[in-house]
């Protein structure tokens, strides 16, 4: 039975490059075997963070809230896909991530970061980490930096260029860390119930 992971990404800029990432490793994924699916916090659209997902009472939180509340509790493992912005996080990704707590709890996640930079967003993969953890997520050792994103995926996501042939080397070894995490994880939840 495939793994159900859950691929985010975050930017709202009008020429965002990112999603070429994003939708490349929604494909590998796919091509492994896995159930993968792209959630785009753009397309999403949540309102700036107010009031959490478990804040309200239960049937009525926001119709877009609900749906992707139910779809993280029923997820298998995520995958963050994350941006750049001067040194720290892609807002409209961060947002999205708060809505949520207890929903994350007791998956892997797996970070994998870009930039226009050849620093290929390490400074913000770095970030995320430390976050996902807070939020109960078991984020996977091994990462993916990606850049300058613009030589390293062409228009249609196809790997191109030095940073191309980078990209494809190393996401076979991250993806069977993913899945080895994302098994494990299965596996404990199978055998005993989270503590909390």
């Amino acid at each position: 039975m495939p793994n159900k992971i859950l691929v985010f990404y975050g930017s709202y800029r009008r020429d965002r490059m990112g999603i070429r990432l994003a939708d490349y490793l929604v494909a590998q994924l796919k091509a492994r075997g896995e159930d993968a699916e792209l959630i785009d916090a753009k397309a999403v659209g949540l309102p700036m963070l107010d009031r959490m997902y478990k804040e309200y009472d239960p049937g009525t939180a926001p119709p877009a809230m609900e749906a992707l509340a139910q779809k993280i509790k029923s997820a298998d493992a995520f995958l963050f896909v994350v941006g750049e912005y001067n040194w720290g996080y892609q807002p409209g990704l961060k947002n999205l991530t708060d809505h949520f707590l207890e929903e994350w709890f007791w998956r892997p996640a797996a970070i994998a970061s870009y930039s226009a930079g050849r620093l290929a967003g390490a400074r913000s993969n770095f970030l995320w980490h430390g976050t996902l953890s807070e939020m109960g997520m078991a984020v996977i050792s091994s990462t993916l930096t990606v850049g300058p994103i613009g030589a390293a995926l062409d228009g249609s996501g196809n790997p191109t260029g030095d940073g191309g042939k980078a990209l494809a080397d190393s996401f076979p070894r991250f993806a069977d860390d993913l899945a080895w995490w994302t098994a494990a994880a299965k596996a404990q939840r199978a055998a005993k119930a989270p503590p909390y």
